[in-house]
């Protein structure tokens, strides 16, 4: 099987980032690391899915503001989100004016518009790259399950969207961290097929990738100080932990979960934790890159895993296909 993972010759720098997130968020653990709190789930709009257009909006200003750049210093922007057609981003950021590729990998889709603009930029086809996105749990539930007013029952196993949003942007120079390496995911499945346990269908796909990055490159947990998945939640985490250990390697003192970062187990009322887009794009801007950049990191591998299923296709007895995109970010250039 061909390696799906790449080592950068020339790592390009993550040189700015901002993250928002709403009330919930700053109740958790991570609330003051925040650069904007919303207590207003409308985000000042009539709907939730004009709140999550401003989640992106919000973040993306931050992060240009932050590294004293203006939209015409962009490049190419990678965004989406969990809405039909990605409209929370495109929505979201239309009048910046920036050249726009759109994606979609669920909740693992900060991993690939980070690993693709640290491409972009490594390969000079932008000076500049910046990568984007969000969740709003009123909009997803909407989306995916059904709306807050039918006040249906959660399981113990299912996640609490995250309502965050986190952008960051790229570029050739800069004083970090920067993006290592990167390895691209494979869709796997298991066979789960309950949507209110997505831990357990994306745990397979994050152990996927990060067992073929170490495969690939020679590297190994010991190497990392940390590795982080986003978001499997305490259960995803659990089982994550689990494979590893079946095949002789053991990650549970460097694994860290987005999901489980985010929210407080004990006093909020998260089940088994956050997910969404937005959990692992805001825990990485907000805690993560300022954790590299001040060295209190060095090397991290950050693989955000996404359940790619759709209501329609879930109804009709299909399980839930996965994937993990992971990028290696290190407070060092080599």
């Amino acid at each position: 099987m061909l390696s799906s993972s790449h080592i950068y010759k020339q790592p390009p720098s993550v040189v700015s980032y901002g993250a928002v997130g709403g009330k919930k968020e700053y109740e958790g653990p991570l609330g003051k690391y925040f650069d904007k709190i919303n207590e207003d789930p409308y985000f000042s709009t009539d709907t939730y899915e004009k709140a999550e257009s401003q989640l992106q909006k919000q973040a993306l200003r931050i992060a240009l503001e932050k590294g004293g750049l203006t939209p015409d210093d962009i490049g190419v922007v990678f965004g989406g989100d969990l809405l039909n057609q990605c409209v929370g981003t495109t929505y979201g950021i239309r009048s910046y004016g920036i050249p726009f590729l759109g994606i979609y990998s669920a909740c693992s889709t900060m991993s690939e518009g980070l690993l693709l603009a640290s491409l972009f930029v490594e390969g000079g086809y932008a000076d500049r790259a910046a990568a984007l996105t969000s969740s709003h749990f009123c909009s997803a539930e909407r989306q995916y399950r059904l709306p807050l007013n039918y006040g249906g029952q959660r399981t113990p196993t299912s996640q609490w969207t995250a309502t965050a949003a986190g952008a960051l942007c790229i570029a050739r120079e800069g004083k970090g961290p920067y993006v290592r390496g990167h390895s691209v995911g494979r869709i796997t499945d298991m066979g789960v097929t309950d949507p209110n346990n997505m831990g357990a269908a994306m745990a397979p796909a994050a152990f996927s990738t990060i067992s073929g990055f170490f495969d690939d490159t020679g590297l190994s947990p010991e190497d990392f100080d940390l590795i982080v998945t986003g978001d499997l939640g305490l259960v995803g985490s659990r089982l994550l932990c689990e494979i590893f250990d079946k095949q002789g390697q053991s990650i549970h003192e460097r694994h860290r979960d987005c999901g489980v970062m985010l929210f407080d187990a004990k006093e909020q009322d998260a089940h088994a934790g956050g997910s969404g887009c937005g959990c692992g794009a805001s825990v990485l801007c907000c805690y993560l890159l300022p954790e590299l950049r001040a060295g209190r990191l060095r090397n991290i591998l950050f693989a955000a895993t996404g359940a790619l299923l759709s209501p329609t296709v879930n109804l009709q007895g299909e399980s839930i296909p996965a994937i993990s995109h992971l990028v290696w970010l290190s407070s060092e250039r080599e």
